[in-house]
């Protein structure tokens, strides 16, 4: 089975959906509770990581937009490898706290054939260009501060700030953590992925 050969430390955090009906319940939206929500009506998220199972992924359309340091970006051109993507803001303490990971993970596989994109949100692109200048970011952030690209992943839709989720090389979304993701996390994720048949 494909969930016994994922990483054990992997296995440990997934929720695997072995049904395509199970990944379609995935896609409601998700009420925030504005007691324990931030100021800007975003909650950290649960810290789970969901990994999909190859025959039931769904591709993802239609990401693209203004970066923040300016110029047009469409995902289109990475088609053909695995790719990350963060939803962050710079307000946003657990973004915070996984930036350097998220820029080490990128740093050590951009050769092996993965890409980075950050999505901005709630920020203005000034606060944006700041916040990577001081976390060393050197991938590629679009800015979407109404938070209008999350609803594009459908099957796994970002549910907090932050939210990794990750596409593989044939442009289908595989996993989501939801949450602050950890270095060894998704640099188990990312071997794994690498791994897959193309």
């Amino acid at each position: 089975m494909e969930e016994m050969r994922l990483p054990l430390r992997l296995r440990s955090m997934l929720v695997l959906l072995p049904l395509l009906g199970a990944t379609v319940a995935c896609t409601g939206s998700h009420a925030v509770d504005q007691s324990v929500a931030g100021s800007n009506g975003y909650v950290s998220g649960d810290a789970l990581l969901t990994f999909v199972p190859i025959g039931h992924r769904h591709a993802v359309h239609g990401i693209s937009g203004t970066l923040i340091d300016g110029g047009h970006f469409d995902l289109a051109q990475w088609k053909g490898k695995v790719v990350v993507v963060n939803f962050w803001g710079q307000w946003c303490a657990a973004c915070q706290a996984e930036a350097r990971s998220l820029q080490q993970v990128y740093a050590d596989d951009k050769s092996r054939g993965v890409e980075f994109l950050g999505i901005d949100v709630r920020d203005d692109p000034a606060s944006g260009r700041s916040y990577e200048r001081h976390y060393g970011i050197t991938y590629p952030s679009i800015n979407d501060p109404s938070n209008l690209l999350a609803l594009r992943f459908s099957g796994l839709t970002p549910n907090a700030t932050p939210t990794t989720v990750v596409i593989d090389r044939s442009g289908r979304l595989a996993a989501r953590q939801s949450g602050e993701i950890l270095y060894t996390q998704l640099r188990d994720l990312v071997d794994h992925l690498l791994a897959e048949p193309a």
